[in-house]
């Protein structure tokens, strides 16, 4: 059976009391922020159901969403919008957004683990996990938060810019979000950097 706490379990063991897991969502899509979270969970809590945001039906991701934000120590969510993303390049967006939800935490953690294979300078030492989401509680957490959080707000731009279809593909390069790009033109929200070989 796996264990979830694994990695947290061995940030204590070496001393460090605050342990926090941070995520993204939205680093492929070609509309909208990426954003970030991070989550600071009781010593040894696992949060039932938790997982990689992406093996999680919406539905599920909706109901754990309420309950990590009621029983996490703190957490923090933070976007980077599209303008950043076509100034600073996506990595470094979702950089700003991932520093952006450590400062929101109310309490300071003392390590960080992050999502994938690299790491940004929160001025904090940071580990980074490969498939971290699946393997992390806090990380997973951290996923959970920041896709729900994206898919409400891309079903808030949906209401500005109807003619896209956002609440169905989130900003993702599905076949009808890039009929109606090629038909409409971009709209204020989409990425410009991403769609240079779809729409010139």
């Amino acid at each position: 059976m796996k264990d979830w706490l694994l990695y947290e379990k061995e940030c204590l063991n070496a001393g460090y009391k605050v342990v926090c897991g941070v995520d993204e969502a939205g680093r492929g899509p070609l509309a909208g922020p990426v954003c970030a979270a991070a989550v600071i969970l009781r010593e040894g809590e696992i949060i039932e159901g938790a997982n990689d945001s992406k093996k999680l039906s919406e539905k599920k991701r909706e109901n754990l969403f309420e309950i990590i934000k009621n029983n996490a120590l703190s957490y923090g969510v933070a976007f980077s919008d599209e303008k950043e993303i076509d100034d600073l390049n996506i990595l470094n967006a979702t950089y700003l957004a991932m520093k952006r939800a450590v400062s929101r935490l109310k309490i300071k953690p003392d390590i960080i683990l992050v999502d994938g294979n690299r790491v940004p300078d929160f001025g904090i030492f940071a580990k980074p996990i490969i498939k971290g989401d699946a393997s992390s509680m806090s990380i997973a957490c951290a996923s959970i938060l920041a896709k729900v959080t994206r898919d409400r707000y891309m079903k808030e731009l949906d209401k500005q810019y109807p003619a896209y279809g956002f609440e169905k593909h989130k900003g993702y390069g599905t076949k009808f979000h890039i009929e109606k790009l090629k038909k409409y033109g971009y709209s204020p929200i989409h990425r410009k950097s991403f769609l240079k070989n779809i729409i010139g």
